[in-house]
């Protein structure tokens, strides 16, 4: 249905889902998918949370150069 806004936040939700099953690379791969989706649509508030998503996981598994770099 060409719903941009809608599928960048199910892909985020999506890897939300896998972050808290442990699987952080798939999960970062659904928030790289929904970032740019955000991004084209113009929603703030669903980059920051992607973001900040993208960031958390990062911390959580050490990588803090990375995680910086997101916030």
């Amino acid at each position: 249905v060409e719903d941009r806004r809608g599928e960048a936040t199910t892909l985020n939700n999506i890897g939300g889902v896998y972050s808290d099953l442990g699987e952080k690379q798939t999960a970062l791969d659904y928030y790289n998918q929904a970032l740019p989706l955000f991004r084209a649509v113009g929603d703030r508030e669903g980059e920051a949370n992607t973001l900040t998503n993208m960031a958390s996981l990062q911390r959580s598994q050490g990588e803090l150069t990375e995680a910086l770099v997101n916030m």
